[in-house]
């Protein structure tokens, strides 16, 4: 993806999410640039991936799977002494149509709630000790 891409695309998730009344960090407002020149004092939203995030999943067609997401807080698995948060905060812009690829972690929590209206579909599945996708034992959730 471009770079241009991606910033329109940032641009549009801030302009969805602010109108619905979320309310960012300064580092969400950062350019390239900014990144660049980060140093000590940013050493949280460095080690912890904190920030934007626009992928197509590797397939070049972003309409079809692809999501923009922005970090807020993130525990650290290399670094549990520093960081201990056994959760990540994130916001999930995704468009109509859009898919996302299946995924776990082996050791996190996660909240997800649609505050943008549509119907998010989520479908739940556990994973094998080898890491694939077991599609026949049975999921507990609580809604």
């Amino acid at each position: 993806m471009k770079r241009s891409e991606i910033d329109h695309i940032i641009d549009r998730a801030l302009e969805f999410s602010t109108n619905r009344g979320f309310v960012f960090p300064h580092f969400a407002y950062y350019t390239a640039e900014d990144w660049q020149k980060l140093n000590k004092n940013s050493q949280e939203i460095i080690d912890n991936m904190l920030g934007w995030d626009v992928t197509d999943f590797g397939e070049g067609n972003f309409s079809r799977r692809g999501l923009v997401s922005f970090t807020f807080r993130n525990g650290n698995y290399e670094h549990p002494d520093l960081y201990p948060k056994p959760y990540c905060e994130k916001l999930f812009v995704i468009e109509d149509g859009q898919e996302l690829p299946y995924h776990f972690h082996r050791k996190k929590m996660e909240d997800i709630i649609n505050r943008g209206g549509g119907t998010l579909e989520i479908t739940v599945y556990k994973a094998e000790a080898d890491e694939k996708l077991d599609k026949q034992k049975p999921v507990t959730y609580v809604s």
